[in-house]
């Protein structure tokens, strides 16, 4: 038994029809060059004899003590989780990513573990694709990056390779196999403690803040996001969206106005958005606020939610691509400065308490006038060589977020090898033909390089 964490609860709580709350991954491999034609369908047949299922994967909810927590499941039954999948022809990429774009909309059963692994065989050229979904509950960005990269290799020789439901578990993964109602309140208590230590350090910091925002009427946009179409009621339909760019074209544009990949990304996204909005007439005066998550995780578990938060003004309001860059560099590295005199738990509280009126707002819709930022911009960090499955070579992998209530479209990226690979998914209701963003993110940086005179 594991108690969930009050973040991994809040996951639970937002969850509703037309929000599920579940994170998923696309992975696009070819085949090797050996492989005979039915190599798909041989490696359905090899998956299907890994019964053995690891933590976090044998995992249901259960409640104890009033409070939701995870248990062993001893009926898991295999053939509900694993999934093997033929696209309709031709087997383009547009017909993966309608595929996609369904499966993430559906809810997945409480009852049984919240994870799906989809074999998708029918695509073009000799590739075949992997669609991993897990609830945000289990797993967050980076501990779901960390088991894909524990079930790929740098080796293209190596066969007979585990999926990811069964990868060996490392000593510190283990738990006790003894699990108590003792050993529950102690988890508790503890993190109680961890939390109520970090009040002096998160009130200074938030007075810190509330000062700055009064004399500085840009910062004050951080706490006052404008409205927009982003931020209305949502359906249970989403759309996604998948792009790959040359991590040596992006790196070139941060060498040339000396910012990071990151700054270069999101002024990438706050582009596209620009763009998007301006085509629908509907480009709020104000510049549009980014929710940027940030990785607090100092080891390599792979359960659980450490992440604190970034709000940054995206600068969607300047026309001058340069500028409006380095306004996004410059909100960025405020932040920054900020958490590096913070702790871990002191950054969670701080993030906590900061985004407790937006967090009413997106659960209750009765507070307009609180709308602390508009869209979700998340990097993912990705393995730096190429990787293979089985003798498969990845040649892409591509993240596939949540939209909320009030918070249609989220932009997450994962850099891979020398890409940088964009995932946009998004309420097909609320922002239709939401895949003209891609053509937005290609002319933000198009426009820095010229700019740049690359």
């Amino acid at each position: 038994m594991k108690p969930l964490s009050p973040t991994d609860q809040l996951f639970l709580w937002l969850e509703k029809r037309q929000q599920p709350m579940h994170v998923g991954g696309l992975q696009l491999f070819s085949f090797p060059d050996d492989a005979p034609d039915d190599y798909v369908a041989q490696l359905a047949e090899q998956l299907r004899q890994h019964s053995h299922v690891t933590p976090p994967f044998d995992r249901r909810l259960d409640t104890r003590l009033a409070q939701p927590v995870w248990v062993h499941d001893e009926h898991l039954d295999l053939e509900h989780h694993f999934r093997f999948e033929a696209l309709p022809t031709p087997g383009r990429i547009r017909e993966l990513l309608t595929f996609i774009s369904a499966e993430h909309s559906h809810l997945m059963d409480r009852e049984r573990p919240l994870w799906e692994f989809h074999l998708i065989e029918g695509l073009q050229d000799r590739q075949f694709a992997l669609y991993i979904k897990v609830h945000h509950a289990l797993v967050d960005g980076m501990s779901a990056m960390c088991l894909i990269r524990r079930m790929l290799s740098t080796d293209p020789g190596q066969r007979n390779m585990p999926p990811i439901w069964d990868l060996p578990q490392s000593a510190h993964h283990r738990e006790p196999q003894e699990s108590t109602l003792w050993r529950t309140l102690r988890y508790w208590v503890g993190e109680s403690g961890k939390q109520l230590g970090t009040v002096p350090a998160v009130a200074r910091e938030i007075l810190r803040s509330v000062n700055e925002a009064r004399k500085n009427p840009v910062y004050d946009s951080i706490f006052h996001a404008p409205r927009s179409v982003l931020n209305q009621k949502i359906t249970g339909s989403r759309r996604f969206a998948a792009q790959s760019y040359r991590m040596a074209r992006i790196r070139r544009v941060c060498h040339a106005y000396s910012t990071t990949v990151n700054d270069v990304v999101m002024a990438m996204c706050a582009t596209a958005l620009r763009v998007y909005l301006m085509n629908r007439d509907a480009l709020p005066e104000k510049p549009l606020v980014a929710m940027v998550p940030v990785s607090l995780r100092h080891d390599d578990s792979a359960e659980g939610n450490q992440v604190g938060i970034i709000l940054a003004s995206l600068g969607t309001d300047l026309a001058d691509p340069v500028q409006r860059l380095m306004h996004i560099h410059r909100e960025v590295q405020q932040a920054k400065d900020r958490y590096a005199q913070m702790s871990s738990e002191e950054i969670i509280n701080y993030t906590a308490l900061m985004m407790a009126p937006a967090a009413f707002h997106l659960l209750t819709g009765m507070a307009p006038n609180w709308q602390t930022f508009n869209v979700v911009i998340s990097n993912v960090p990705g393995p730096k060589e190429p990787q293979y499955w089985n003798g498969a070579k990845l040649e892409g992998m591509y993240p596939v977020s949540i939209a909320m209530d009030r918070l249609a479209l989220n932009m997450t990226l994962t850099s891979y090898h020398d890409q940088v690979e964009f995932g946009l998914i998004g309420c097909r209701r609320t922002l239709p033909s939401l895949q003209r963003m891609l053509d937005g993110l290609e002319q933000g940086l198009e426009e820095l390089e010229q700019a740049a005179g690359l």
